[in-house]
């Protein structure tokens, strides 16, 4: 049970300090809807969805009026689409998107394939269909897992998701590449992520569950201003103390909504998630730790620290914490990134450093226009290398800026912000993305 001092904590963070429940994440399987028409397995998705996610969003509702915690998105994810169809998946994309708009969800994650280690017939078509479908679609999201710890790097995958990624770009150039912010490139990719554009539903889940995503940046900087010039033993106490309240409220709200639509609680993924919104900022809270601006020197390990310590004091207030979990640092929906970025301490290069203590990687980043798709994928495949080699989750959302040059901005509005043009190296990978093949699993894959 919460108790009265507990109770009155999290008003204060909810009034004063930009605390929210970011997600509630239903995942629904929709193994036994694959048909051999893809129409028809279109069809029975929908009407799947429909049924089971009927009353998530009047639940998240009515869960935000009674207790009085701000529940921002309620999604959807999904079986990875590759592994229902087989036929033209175009079809049931739309059927997928016909049913988001209908549930009233914000997205519906689970557009996407697993090829880390090769690929399907049923991938590829998936794959050559992604620009299309995210520029015609509201709000379907998709993801590509092209690399784990197990298998390696499918390089054919990182290849072609640069190709795609510019030409969703340019299809969707009139709303600066916005497609591209619905598209994620993993490596060791999680199967009960509440978050998007990057959730689905894994072959390991039940038949659907309810998965939470918190967020609380602000309560953590508003934590560590009382603390000033504590030593980091301090500070990483600090941090877990807090991360273990915000965490027990995830704890309450997932509970409640399994209750209410009779669904298995799945996890509770922590993960401090910020805004565009100033006092909601990942990059803030690093500042708060002695840092003139995020991307400084001593970025890195302040950002260990942070993430360690909210897993930290996670675990300690729920049995069921999973998906991504730790601190994301997407630079469009994070004020203090995007202050960083504009002013050149934050560059792609240490973004790439970042990434190896934290829960994503390179995350919703604008480059200039004519990024080329070969750079695109050599990105890729350097963020899948952390993500391999440190047997972590590490992904890419990458949006070329279309007839946009570094310095300049583009706009995307609500959750996902706006972002300064970052520069990219300027010199050539093309030979070396060219080569294709597979980057064999490191010799830690070996461990069983």
């Amino acid at each position: 049970m919460i108790e009265t001092g507990e109770i009155l904590q999290t008003l204060r963070m909810i009034q004063e300090e930009n605390f929210d429940i970011r997600t509630i994440t239903l995942g629904i399987n929709l193994l036994d809807c694959a048909d051999r028409d893809p129409e028809e397995t279109g069809r029975r998705a929908y009407e799947k969805i429909c049924r089971t996610a009927k009353d998530l969003v009047k639940t998240g509702e009515e869960i935000e009026r009674e207790l009085g915690i701000p529940i921002v998105n309620k999604r959807i994810s999904v079986t990875p689409v590759s592994l229902i169809c087989q036929g033209d998946p175009r079809l049931i994309a739309r059927y997928l998107d016909r049913a988001a708009k209908e549930m009233g969800v914000n997205f519906l994650g689970g557009y996407s394939a697993l090829m880390q280690k090769g690929a399907t017939a049923a991938d590829e078509r998936l794959l050559s269909s992604i620009p299309e479908v995210l520029s015609t679609t509201e709000r379907l999201c998709s993801s590509v897992n092209v690399a784990s710890t197990k298998a390696g790097i499918n390089m054919n995958a990182v290849r072609e998701m640069g190709q795609i990624i510019r030409k969703t770009a340019e299809l969707t150039a009139d709303q600066d590449g916005l497609g591209c912010a619905k598209l994620v490139v993993f490596a060791n990719a999680v199967e009960d992520n509440p978050f998007m554009a990057g959730a689905f539903c894994g072959v390991g889940e039940p038949e659907c569950a309810i998965n939470v995503g918190i967020s609380g940046p602000g309560v953590v900087k508003t934590a560590l201003e009382s603390i000033k010039g504590a030593p980091f033993d301090v500070v990483a106490e600090t941090v877990k103390r807090t991360a273990f309240k915000i965490t027990r409220v995830g704890q309450l709200v997932a509970r409640e909504a399994s209750q209410r639509l009779g669904i298995p609680f799945g996890i509770v993924d922590l993960s401090l998630a910020p805004t565009p919104a100033r006092g909601d900022s990942v990059a803030h809270i690093l500042m708060e730790m002695g840092l003139e601006m995020a991307g400084a020197p001593g970025t890195t390990a302040a950002l260990a620290l942070l993430n360690d310590a909210v897993k930290k004091g996670g675990v300690m207030a729920s049995n069921h914490v999973g998906g991504l979990s730790g601190a994301f640092i997407p630079v469009s929906e994070d004020i203090g990134m995007i202050e960083s970025a504009r002013c050149g301490a934050l560059t792609l290069e240490k973004l790439e450093a970042m990434t190896c203590v934290c829960s994503v990687g390179l995350d919703m980043i604008a480059v200039p226009g004519d990024t080329s798709a070969a750079t695109i994928s050599g990105i890729i495949a350097d963020e899948a290398a952390i993500g391999m080699i440190n047997s972590k989750t590490t992904a890419v959302r990458i949006i070329p800026a279309i007839g946009k040059q570094a310095g300049d901005q583009v706009e995307f509005g609500g959750l996902l912000g706006f972002a300064p043009v970052m520069p990219v190296n300027k010199y050539s990978c093309e030979d070396f993305i060219a080569r294709g093949g597979r980057i064999p699993a490191p010799l830690n894959a070996l461990r069983n």
